[in-house]
């Protein structure tokens, strides 16, 4: 089985538009850090937090083994995004799954195999596990996750939706 490590971001956006069970679909089990998990139930009400709590059966929770390498990432970038690099260099992780660009430059720079919310929905098209791509990308647009209109595009084109 794949050692995926899932940041906040990507399951607030997938559980947004009621396809977080997508990431069990394409990967079976995933793992978040502590801080991810911590950072989504601190607001227990949201979608998000409620999705996660039912999907703990295929979503593993673990905490970080070396905490001291924190502070080597603190000024750059968030908590979970921290931990999801530690953890996916500890665990030794065939992917890890993050939205914001600074950290996919930091998980590029550490040789951390990675993809975004968006490449996890264009291998759901691709395999048949959604069968269209573009009213998902208009919800997660109504919920507020950015993305360029160029960038839609060009994902509408790699999946032949354009």
């Amino acid at each position: 089985m794949r050692k995926v490590i899932v940041n906040t971001t990507p399951l607030i956006a997938l559980a947004g538009i009621g396809h977080l069970n997508v990431l069990e679909k394409l990967y079976g089990e995933v793992t978040i850090p502590r801080a991810v998990y911590n950072e989504i139930c601190a607001k227990p009400d949201t979608e998000c937090a409620k999705q996660l709590q039912q999907a703990l059966d295929w979503i593993v929770i673990e905490d970080i083994v070396n905490t001291e390498a924190k502070m080597y990432y603190k000024t750059q970038l968030h908590d979970g995004e921290v931990e999801v690099m530690i953890l996916a260099k500890e665990k030794q992780a065939d992917l890890i799954i993050v939205d914001d660009n600074n950290a996919k430059k930091h998980a590029k720079y550490l040789g951390l195999p990675v993809t975004g919310t968006i490449g996890v929905l264009i291998k759901a098209k691709n395999l048949g596990i959604v069968s269209a791509l573009k009213p998902l990308l208009e919800r997660m647009l109504e919920n507020h996750i950015y993305m360029s209109s160029a960038l839609m595009q060009m994902c509408l084109e790699e999946v032949g939706e354009v």
